[in-house]
């Protein structure tokens, strides 16, 4: 009877670990089999999860701003994190869990504090310990390193004014029980977890660090000379414009300087901020490696779709290995999937291995320092990899067919105009005058002559004929404007004539599409063209009646790419009384890339969503009832805006097609489709 129980009791407790993905502590490697005839394969391994910056996350999550995750997905991602980590700590060997910063979105906005508070207590509910630190949206003032060294640091703020002390001050973090202790300022913190018998030190330094604070972090690391270091910023590491190599920054410079070349305990850095994900190899004072990293999905699709990190330390094969991964979009309804939802990314800058022998690495401060039990059954990131991709199947991708013609797109009966700029030899000048044929021939576009308005030093050669396309628009050509720079301020652009149809059109019982096809300079300077139009409705919007937002200097319509290179939808709605300006905003566009962009007004919600290259962004607006306009003759601009009534903000990069129809297009029906 004693056997049978004690067998009984061995079954449950191996459906268990099997329900759970149990491996560590190797209670599935004990089970079945001759353990004697088989090689024992088990690893010292544990893993770090990472959440790189969440901001989108806690803002979109508030009823404020419509409450869009749960409204359209049922649940939300920040939480999805959190409640993945809890819910595996155990069974994927993860001690500790890193945040990188701006853990909100608007600092002033209670709301999203509280969204992140309640994230963040699911781990501390289930006893995973964690750090945190303040991004540039978590703080007050907000001065970027390169623009003003000696402004914006920890020590120049009103500690009792900062939401970030408030609600994740020193006392939420002495909850962790890994917690060393934070500085004077309370922004900095260092923590001490220990994995297969060894102890990581992880020092974790708010935006802005001043000397003070450096010195500090430097005295940490001075009490704790034996522990190996991973430093933890929000800001270090940046990624060139080719979206994967590593970019250096003046900030991280600073840091390397200062902290990190002479203190050989840090062999690892992680930071968020810069959009996407690299990673650099730097040698250190003791000709040592230190491995940095960015990582941060913001700009991602849904303000970064739930993507994390994991790094699993396999101190038996001395290996960093690296998993990007997504709990979150398994949990989306399967009818709310398209391309983007990616559950677990592939390319090589978001899932990598990094070899490094640990024992040799770390053996100048830390001669002891050694692999521990091996008491993993396998890889931690291939058993996360699985956990996540469980009975989850990638939705069903339609390859999109290119173009057979030049005329090979949907026709729609709401068309209002189409401009399709293509026709000149390659790098021919469009010259000032040119008419640009609309497709239903009531508001054909010309290029107005040069230096009207305020511009100065605009040339002939500005706009000039290229065959350069995106794949999806049967337009085979497109325009590129050149040597645009709103400091002289020097632009050329083309607009509708004062009595063309279009600009007597509100769309406000309607609904309307507006589609285009950009791609920017891959030479695009923020210096230089940020803020620049794709494009525009004449006048200022503070001449609407009833208008009372911001910017009244501004046009009423603004399709633009702004200081981030994202896109930007920005409308004066048709409607009486009060009134602001109500925008769409897509994540970061990458220079050099053709995208499609389309904004969608459904006539009966008024709901207005922007999808980039097929996809909804996560930021639009709701209730926007047309577009307003200072008067019936207020001509549409394409290439170029204005501010304060003289011309400026003129687009560096290709314009390809552009089309406004008078409803709510679906996809079938847009530029990128096939005619029927």
């Amino acid at each position: 009877m004693e056997k049978m129980a004690q067998d009984a009791q061995r079954r449950s407790l191996l459906k268990l670990g099997l329900a759970s993905g149990l491996s560590a502590g190797g209670l599935l490697a004990g089970c079945g089999g001759d353990s004697a005839a088989a090689p024992d394969t088990r690893i010292s391994s544990f893993a770090l999860a990472v959440l790189p910056d969440t901001q989108f996350y806690s803002r979109y999550a508030t009823s404020s701003e419509s409450s869009q995750y749960e409204r359209h997905y049922g649940t939300e991602p920040y939480a999805a994190q959190t409640s993945w980590v809890a819910r595996n700590a155990q069974a994927l060997n993860i001690p500790f869990l890193i945040h990188l910063g701006d853990v909100v979105d608007q600092v002033g906005k209670p709301e999203q504090w509280k969204v992140a508070d309640g994230a963040m207590q699911v781990l501390e509910a289930a006893k995973v310990p964690y750090s945190i630190l303040a991004g540039n949206h978590d703080v007050l003032n907000d001065i970027d390193f390169d623009s003003d060294p000696g402004k914006g640091t920890d020590t120049q703020r009103v500690l009792a004014n900062e939401p970030y002390l408030q609600w994740f001050g020193a006392r939420r973090a002495q909850r962790q029980a890994t917690f060393g202790a934070r500085d004077g300022t309370g922004f900095h913190e260092y923590h001490i977890f220990t994995a297969q018998d060894q102890q990581f030190l992880v020092l974790s330094l708010s935006w802005r660090i001043s000397d003070a604070g450096i010195a500090w972090a430097r005295k940490v690391l001075a009490d704790h000379p034996t522990l190996p270091a991973i430093l933890v910023n929000h800001q270090l590491l940046n990624i060139a414009p080719d979206a994967v190599s590593p970019l250096e920054t003046g900030y991280g410079k600073m840091l390397w300087e200062k902290l990190i070349r002479d203190n050989d305990q840090i062999f690892m850095t992680l930071n968020g901020h810069h959009h996407g994900g690299a990673r650099l190899t730097k040698t250190n004072d003791f000709g040592n490696a230190v491995e940095e990293m960015v990582v941060d999905y913001q700009m991602a699709y849904q303000g970064g779709n739930g993507l994390m990190r994991l790094y699993e330390f396999d101190l038996t094969n001395n290996q960093i290995k690296v998993l990007s991964f997504s709990p979150w979009v398994p949990m989306k309804p399967a009818d709310t999937l398209n391309a983007f939802d990616r559950a677990v990314l592939t390319e090589s800058n978001h899932s990598f291995t990094i070899d490094i022998n640990f024992a040799k690495r770390f053996a100048r401060f830390n001669s002891g320092f050694s692999a521990g039990k091996a008491t993993v059954a396998s890889s931690l990131v291939e058993q996360a990899r699985a956990l996540v991709l469980k009975g989850y199947t990638e939705p069903a991708i339609v390859a999109p067919v290119a173009p057979k013609d030049a005329d090979d797109y949907p026709k729609v009966a709401s068309t209002v105009a189409h401009w399709r700029f293509y026709g000149g030899s390659d790098g021919a000048p469009v010259a000032p005058g040119t008419r640009i044929a609309d497709v239903t021939g009531a508001n054909p576009l010309v290029r107005d002559q040069l230096n009207q308005g305020g511009i100065v030093g605009a040339a002939v050669g500005d706009i000039v004929w290229s065959s350069d396309h995106h794949r999806l628009s049967s337009a085979p050509g497109s325009v590129s404007f050149l040597n645009t720079d709103k400091n002289a301020p020097r632009l050329s652009y083309f607009l509708t004539d004062a009595t063309a149809a279009i600009n007597a059109q509100t769309f406000a019982t309607t609904g309307y599409t507006i589609e285009a096809f950009v791609k920017i300079n891959p030479a695009w300077d923020k210096a230089k063209h940020a803020w620049m139009n794709i494009m525009t409705r004449d006048g200022k919007r503070g001449g609407l009646a009833g208008f009372d937002g911001g910017d009244p200097e501004s046009p009423p319509l603004l399709f633009a790419i702004s200081s981030l290179r994202e896109v930007q939808w920005e409308v004066v709605p048709d409607v009486g009384g009060q009134r602001d300006a109500m925008a769409s905003w897509s994540g970061e566009i990458i220079a050099g890339n053709w995208v499609h962009i389309a904004i969608v007004n459904d006539p009966s919600t008024h709901d207005t969503v922007m999808y980039v290259e097929g996809a909804p962004v996560l930021r639009n607006s709701s209730h926007v009832v047309g577009l307003a306009s200072l008067s019936a003759t207020s001509p549409w601009v394409v290439g170029g805006g204005s501010w304060d009534g003289a011309r400026a903000d003129g687009f560096f990069g290709n314009i390809g097609e552009v089309r406004v129809a008078s409803a709510a297009l679906p996809p079938g029906q847009w530029l990128t489709a096939r005619r029927a």
